[in-house]
């Protein structure tokens, strides 16, 4: 049975085993049973799922997804926690800890190995690095179902802002382009241990089969996100004539938003991922 979700057990085996919380690798240990119940429950985890957690840390959620799923995976890559997982999962034979950097791994040969099925991914992400992670799970064309993590509250918003909100911006459109976003809990910092500076969100993205706004250069795409974002206070027109990389001019870009019926002095900011793709596909005709 789970026991790590209440604190004095957590205290007890960090104390056992000196751990040295890292800050470098953005360890806080959830220790709050309702929200570890609240993020299993939001995955939608049954036995016939195959789950991949990043970060187990201690094991906390992992013992939570081990008694619920098929098969857990779990992605640590501080190697002083892998004898504390081999206790804190012994009970569990349906969990494998691999102990190594989710963002060095071959994702295709780590989610091949959980069979058929698309796979959950489910995690308490490191703040400084929950971006990189995301992108690289979504980006990278693997068998998945949805992603429930833990991250920053900010970033949870970002990730669900719509246009013309101080939120909206790259990560918004990359997320939504491969996912539906919902928050679905907000965790205060005395949920953890340590408490961490901000507030947190547990967000599921459940992935599309096929996008539903798909462009004709899926990379034309995101390179016309970054460029209107990376420098969001010029007019679109400007941030894509300006961007190293992309072989449109200013007159271009004019040119494209005339056609989509969009005012010449637009900001990336204003449009939606529809629009974009819209702007993509007119682009990708002029070269």
């Amino acid at each position: 049975m789970a026991f790590l979700g209440i604190p004095a057990n957590t205290v007890e085996i960090l104390q056992k085993h000196h751990v040295n919380i890292q800050k470098k690798y953005g360890q806080n240990f959830l220790v709050d049973t309702r929200v570890l119940e609240k993020i299993v429950e939001a995955a939608r985890i049954t036995e016939e799922d195959r789950v991949v957690e990043i970060g187990p840390g201690i094991g906390t959620l992992t013992q939570y997804l081990a008694e619920r799923a098929g098969a857990v995976t779990a992605v640590e890559i501080d190697k002083n926690l892998i004898p504390i997982l081999e206790e804190t999962l012994a009970a569990y034979e349906n969990v494998t800890v691999i102990n190594a950097d989710i963002l060095k791994m071959d994702l295709d040969s780590l989610f091949q190995t959980q069979g058929k099925e698309p796979v959950k991914v489910v995690a308490n992400l490191p703040y400084y690095i929950t971006t990189p992670i995301i992108m690289a799970l979504l980006e990278g064309h693997i068998p998945l179902k949805s992603i429930t993590v833990m991250v920053q509250k900010e970033v949870a918003e970002r990730m669900q802002a719509g246009p013309g909100t101080k939120d909206y911006g790259a990560l918004s459109l990359a997320v939504q382009y491969y996912t539906k976003p919902e928050i679905v809990a907000q965790v205060p910092p005395n949920c953890f241990i340590p408490r961490p500076g901000v507030g947190s969100a547990v967000i599921r993205l459940d992935r599309y089969e096929k996008p539903p706004a798909a462009p004709e250069d899926e990379v034309l795409l995101f390179g016309l996100i970054r460029a209107a974002f990376n420098q969001r206070r010029k007019t679109l027109a400007n941030a894509i004539g300006n961007a190293a990389g992309l072989p449109y001019s200013r007159e271009n870009v004019a040119e494209a938003l005339e056609a989509l019926n969009l005012p010449p002095f637009v900001r990336g900011e204003a449009l939606t991922l529809e629009q974009f793709v819209e702007l993509a596909d007119f682009l990708h005709k002029m070269h």
